[in-house]
């Protein structure tokens, strides 16, 4: 069995309902539901949510003990953990793919949002489609295993 972890940070719980004109109206079990049915067999995808940054190091360090790649939204995290960071580079230091997403395009928005301390430890990005962003990942994720 592969497993996929799809590791999402804070605020990340209240998709559907939290500015919808920003993130769309799928619910992060949505997206999860999607997921799981895109995936071939053999193939779990393992998602979680957090809004702790201490919870999300932890998943990131139990991916690098296990050798799972990542899907990761770091949410806020994104533009000021640099502890998140530290956590991820450890996936890149033992050759295990991170692939950094978000569902909007941080770029287009607020210029706070324009900095990512993740993307330098990522192996690609992608960001701005909304909950396809997540299928794009994990479709990257599984052509990179081979």
């Amino acid at each position: 069995m592969t497993t996929i972890l799809v590791l999402n940070g804070p605020n990340l719980g209240r998709l559907g309902t939290r500015e919808p004109e920003v993130y769309g109206s799928e619910t992060l079990a949505d997206i999860g539901a999607g997921l799981a049915a895109s995936v071939p067999d053999g193939v779990e995808v393992d998602l979680r949510q957090t809004d702790d940054e201490a919870e999300l190091i932890g998943w990131i360090h139990e991916a690098v003990d296990r050798r799972v790649p990542v899907v990761l939204n770091p949410a806020a995290f994104t533009h000021y953990s640099y502890a998140l960071r530290d956590a991820a580079a450890q996936l890149k230091q033992v050759g295990v793919p991170l692939v950094e997403v978000h569902l909007s395009n941080p770029h287009a928005r607020e210029a706070f949002r324009h900095t990512s301390v993740i993307s330098g430890v990522a192996t690609g990005v992608i960001a701005g489609f909304g909950a396809e962003s997540y299928r794009l990942a994990v479709d990257w994720v599984l052509r990179s295993l081979g």
